[in-house]
């Protein structure tokens, strides 16, 4: 068996609902496939002190799980005040309209789509619901309106789909960009090390205890990653789904339609960089 703490990001064991932090309670929704792991993490987060919460990503438009979300909170005695989205991607926006109505709350988000209410999010901001601090941070990358939320208290970061709690993400081509996300871990990197990030809080998988350990396997990975997809297209290999079958071919198929996307977003970024002329 291999030794968690081994793992890039130290994973802290299984995926389990409940306590993360202080401040974060994650709700399990039971939606675990091949993309999603173990299902999307919704987090409940509020000071302990306080009878409000914020819950970020309700997930699937399952009202067994959005319901779950609000009995795990109420038996916490708090009520749910505010509604945030890292990102628009069904697993995690879907049951959002659903959840708003269970609880009376607007949702926050980047995208003005996925909002019900006058405010949106943006770099810089600051939610301050019932005295809890969430910082948002930009990271696209992984899609274009793509937002981690820094929780100061905890020295913790809930980071969406951009960083998992389990393997590495997807850059989803052409809404992704490859560029955006390199420089979105960098950003999420500069929290480890001048804020005093540890924990990182994902959207899917278990939490990570080595937030800097986590964010530098991310980008050795892409290194890893760009560098071969170069060495393809030198070798002949022009086609993202040639390039798939070349770079990817030790990994599920089922998983190849979602290698293509991050394929599509390499290429454009050394097409983009003068690296190759590629048929993208």
């Amino acid at each position: 068996m291999t030794d968690a703490a081994a793992l890039p990001g130290q994973p802290r064991g299984g995926v389990l609902p409940g306590p993360a932090t202080v401040r974060a309670v994650n709700v399990l929704a039971p939606n675990a496939s091949a993309m999603t792991l173990d299902g999307t993490n919704t987090w409940i987060v509020a000071e302990p002190d306080s009878d409000l919460a914020v819950v970020i990503d309700p997930g699937p438009l399952d009202d067994g799980h959005l319901k779950n979300v609000v009995d795990t909170a109420e038996k916490a005695g708090k009520r749910v005040a505010l509604t945030l989205l890292t990102h628009g991607h069904p697993d995690h926006a879907e049951g959002a309209v659903r959840f708003a109505e269970l609880t009376g709350t607007r949702v926050r988000a980047l995208d003005p789509a996925l909002r019900l209410g006058d405010e949106g999010l943006a770099a810089g901001d600051v939610i301050t619901t019932g005295g809890l601090e969430l910082r948002v941070v930009p990271t696209p990358g992984h899609t274009a309106d793509s937002l981690s939320f820094h929780l100061p208290a905890d020295r913790a970061v809930l980071t969406g789909d951009t960083i998992l709690g389990r393997g590495t993400t997807v850059v989803a081509h052409p809404d992704g960009r490859l560029g955006d996300y390199l420089d979105s871990l960098r950003r999420l990197r500069s929290l480890t090390v001048d804020d005093g990030v540890h924990t990182v809080l994902p959207g899917h998988g278990p939490v990570l205890e080595d937030a800097q350990g986590a964010v530098e396997f991310y980008l050795a990975h892409r290194a890893h990653r760009l560098a071969q997809v170069e060495t393809a297209v030198e070798n002949g290999h022009l086609s993202p789904a040639e390039v798939v079958a070349h770079v990817y071919a030790d990994v599920d198929r089922s998983l190849w339609p979602a290698a293509e996307l991050s394929v599509r977003a390499q290429l454009d970024y050394l097409t983009e960089h003068g690296l190759i002329q590629a048929e993208i």
